[in-house]
């Protein structure tokens, strides 16, 4: 890894938001799924969850570009309700987008506060379940003739709004990131030295940590168990 590379992910990881996700109720098309993970990772989103039962999963992951995904952790729920316990245990806000009589428009939100926005699945939108589960209903205001935006468009819209918030609340300029250390250094590790981390894994050895031009500080016996031959 170059001195270049490790500096631009070192800068990627101080703008990171964990207090701000997405979270996908059954999003089934690659090209929607791609576009949201590549919008999630462009506005800061560091986790990104979706509700796929298992024998979805696969299927909804097929086509979708490794590109994005590889900055984007990506956390699975086999039902929503386990997705909200787990957006609840962050104390985030749970906002779905879903035209109702008690929705407000998305930018009346406060998105500098912990927020989960929920997207639903392309035909059928938002569950019964989620909108009885979540905070707060809101709509994206639209006077033509269709009644609803594709729902990576959807996305997009709400999470530009979020960063503009964030922007300005200073958010993105934090001296340290928000994301543990030890988390930080398995993400340049794998994204850094994808081989040697596949390696690593496999052999059940320890993250190493990095100088500050990112080459790899490890003792001997570090080395000498990854380079091992495994029979």
């Amino acid at each position: 890894m170059t001195p270049h590379r490790f500096s631009r992910i070192k800068k990627m990881l101080a703008t990171r938001q964990p207090c701000l996700t997405v979270c996908m109720e059954e999003v089934h098309k690659p090209n929607n799924i791609s576009a949201l993970i590549r919008t999630a990772d462009a506005v800061g989103v560091h986790q990104l969850h979706a509700v796929w039962p298992s024998n979805t999963k696969m299927r909804a992951l097929g086509g979708t570009s490794a590109g994005a995904r590889n900055w984007v952790k990506l956390i699975t729920h086999e039902t929503t309700s386990d997705a909200f316990c787990a957006l609840k245990k962050q104390k985030m806000q749970i906002l779905v987008t879903h035209l109702s009589d008690s929705a407000i428009d998305f930018r009346e939100l406060d998105y500098t506060q912990p927020t989960a926005i929920i997207l639903g699945q392309e035909k059928k939108g938002i569950s019964q379940e989620a909108i009885e589960m979540a905070d707060q209903c809101i709509l994206i205001p639209m006077v033509g003739m269709v009644e609803s935006l594709n729902v990576s468009v959807a996305g997009a819209l709400i999470l530009y709004e979020a960063q503009r918030q964030r922007k300005r609340a200073n958010m993105y300029e934090k001296p340290h990131s928000c994301i543990p250390e030890d988390e930080r250094n398995q993400i340049i590790f794998e994204c850094g030295y994808p081989i040697l981390a596949k390696m690593a894994q496999r052999k059940g050895l320890a993250v190493p940590e990095f100088d500050e031009q990112g080459q790899i500080i490890a003792d001997p016996i570090w080395w000498a168990k990854l380079q091992a031959a495994t029979f």
